[in-house]
């Protein structure tokens, strides 16, 4: 029972991990068949032994927490996620059940495409737009009102003569596959990194939190779930879409009415035939029991509702030759076979690497180096191994063996668990690249414009060799790399500087230490409220808090064990890294505060930082929990949102002398 128990742990940890890259970071790293294949074996491990179940379990959830700097606003109704299946016998069961619990022999659905992007909700008041919202965990959001003004197919107005006068709406916000296309080659092109598919494309535009990037920037929406109405709700899923449709709002393509799931298993393979010749991601067919009234009555499991389901498509599969498998380093010293492969173009994109995660995943493929292999990409570009062609081996293919010392800096490695990690820390060049990266990101330091490829372009060229080294940059230097201008220049070695007044929780979080996220970098900074007390910190101290299991507290005494990470914090002080705690009772304790038009004394990073000093919160948005609106010059939409919703407004001039109080 150990082995189950420690099993259930490994698939949730792992779950968690991939949620936060796959919601928070738009930075997937498995594809979606690799993800389903794990939540559906922690379902079934939870199901088989209910006395593991844990209300914090990846399977009790949906989605992901709201970011920081945006508000956090409720759903007018939880917006759920779906279960999924891909096998025509499952889908053939779900009929059966929901039969049985309505009982009756005849059931009709709605089947719609299952479109890949990123679910909002768009909120309408007496036929105007007010408000929009990202899915978030289901029952809040970020509101990204001002983004979503920008997407060309959200009207302002709802259409017609009588319109509700409250109506309250999920959609699907996506980039069409030219347009992504697109904006990866300006990506490349300015030095940036690009986006590893359309959903990720979508959602990191729809989460900037300047409107102008956003509509710089193709999206697409298509409705298909009315959350609230003031008038009576359609009695039919089919009605429902028409009602959508009417109001002016657009519905996905291809939507069809099936008296029975036999047809809907049709509808699945006609459009699975067709999914290369569209222009948008698809990777299945929603199955929606049309009846609202059989909705209801079906109900709803924790994170999603017996009345629908996802039917997922067979994964784009090609063959290919594994010509070697090497070692990747990442940021924490983890060591990730990475198979490289012959190219081959599945579903349109050419393929010429997959990860292979880690040995156990070696092991249960049985990959070897020459070994024939069929590669899947499923909803997303990220290819994924699921198959060795055994018949195609000739006897001269090699086994792959983990380096017994890490291949980036020589230091002996270690096996934890099912992975192998190099101890070196900041001593290991490869780590050093990934952790220059992480302590540049918006959630750290937030150096803007400091991109993953920005930072390993200095490190390629020498100019940066560690973290601290980021403070020491010159414009000469900067000049001389290719894709370097004057501005651009100057406007990195401004951020820099910016960044050097830096919170406690931001720069604890920054340093990168192994499985010290935001939130406990915050509990670390609350409870010592010194760098220099975290860095003498016992394990006996960091154990009796509530937040902190073993294994983060001896990471953290571990980390500051080490002399060098002792020298390179050292170092950052130096060059002028100046540590300030995170106000908890400043003069702007639980405010939520916006910013509008251009500030004259101060950037928008500056003043939210002032903001954060002081206690509160610089959010993107006005809401109704919106305690302040600072308007610099020609301020935008917020100033009027802000005046209709009877939010103080105050001036810049203003804003200082509330700071100076």
């Amino acid at each position: 029972m150990k082995n189950i128990k420690k099993q259930i742990q490994d698939l949730r940890k792992k779950i968690k991990r991939h949620n936060h890259l796959y919601y928070t970071l738009n930075k997937p790293e498995i594809s979606d068949s690799e993800y389903d294949r794990s939540a559906k074996e922690l379902e079934r491990l939870e199901e088989q032994y209910p006395g593991y179940m844990s209300p914090d379990s990846p399977t009790q959830k949906i989605g992901a927490p709201v970011q920081a700097g945006f508000a956090r606003v409720r759903h007018a109704a939880p917006m759920l996620s779906l279960g999924s299946v891909s096998r025509e016998e499952e889908c053939v069961k779900f009929d059966r059940t929901c039969k049985k619990e309505l009982g009756t022999e005849e059931i009709d659905y709605v089947c719609e495409p299952k479109l890949d992007g990123l679910s909002v909700e768009l909120v309408y008041e007496r036929g105007i737009f007010v408000r929009g919202v990202t899915r978030g965990d289901g029952f809040a959001g970020e509101e990204v009102t001002e983004n979503l003004k920008t997407v060309k197919n959200i009207p302002q107005r709802l259409k017609g003569d009588k319109v509700p006068r409250h109506f309250s709406v999920r959609g699907e916000v996506l980039m069409h596959i030219t347009d992504f296309q697109e904006l990866n080659k300006k990506q490349t092109e300015a030095g940036k990194d690009a986006f590893a598919n359309p959903r990720n494309a979508a959602a990191g535009s729809l989460r900037q939190h300047d409107p102008r990037i956003t509509a710089e920037r193709e999206l697409d929406i298509y409705c298909y779930r009315i959350l609230a109405l003031s008038e009576e709700m359609p009695s039919t899923q089919e009605e429902m879409l028409h009602l959508i449709s009417k109001l002016g709002l657009k519905t996905a393509p291809g939507v069809r009415h099936c008296s029975a799931i036999e047809e809907a298993v049709r509808y699945h393979h006609e459009l699975e035939k067709k999914r290369d010749e569209l222009d948008y991601e698809i990777d299945g067919v929603v199955v929606k029991v049309n009846s609202l009234d059989h909705q209801r009555r079906l109900g709803t499991r924790t994170a999603n509702p017996r009345w629908a389901l996802a039917f997922k498509f067979e994964p784009r599969k090609e063959v290919t030759r594994v010509e070697n498998i090497v070692v990747q380093v990442g940021r924490t010293g983890v060591l990730t076979p990475v198979a490289l492969l012959q190219p081959v173009e599945v579903g349109g994109v050419t393929v010429s690497r997959a990860t292979l995660h880690n040995m156990d995943e070696v092991a249960r493929l049985d990959v070897k180096i020459g070994d024939h292999v069929k590669v899947q990409r499923a909803g997303d570009v990220i290819p994924d191994i699921t198959e060795v062609i055994a018949d195609k081996r000739t006897g001269r293919e090699k086994v792959f063996h983990m380096p017994g010392d890490c291949p980036s800096c020589g230091t002996p490695v270690k096996k934890e668990d099912v992975y192998y990690r190099c101890p070196a820390g900041l001593a290991c060049p490869a780590q050093i690249k990934e952790a220059i990266a992480h302590y540049v990101s918006k959630g750290a330091v937030d150096i803007d414009g400091f991109s993953d490829k920005t930072a390993g372009q200095l490190y390629e060229e020498g100019l940066i060799n560690r973290i601290s080294d980021i403070y020491a940059l010159r414009k000469e230097d900067l000049l001389k790399l290719e894709g370097w201008k004057e501005k651009k220049a100057v406007n990195l070695l401004r951020a820099i500087e910016d960044s050097k007044d830096v919170t406690l929780d931001r720069f604890i979080f920054g340093l990168g230490i192994r499985n010290v996220g935001k939130h406990i970098a915050a509990v670390l900074a609350d409870e010592f409220g010194a760098l220099a007390r975290i860095i003498a910190v016992s394990m006996d101290e960091l154990v009796a808090i509530k937040e902190i299991g073993p294994g983060t507290a001896e990471n953290v005494v571990s980390f500051f064990a080490k002399d060098k990470n002792i020298q390179e914090i050292e170092k950052l002080v130096e060059q002028g890294v100046s540590l300030r705690e995170k106000g908890k009772k400043g003069r702007l304790a639980g405010k939520k505060i916006v910013f509008t038009g251009s500030l004259q004394t101060m950037s928008r990073s500056e003043a939210g930082k002032l903001v954060e000093s002081e206690g509160g919160e610089a959010c993107s948005g006005v809401s109704e929990t919106t305690d302040l609106v600072v308007a610099g010059e020609k301020p935008g939409s917020k100033f009027d949102t802000a005046r209709e919703k009877s939010i103080k407004i105050i001036s810049e001039a203003e804003f200082k002398k509330l700071l100076e109080a």
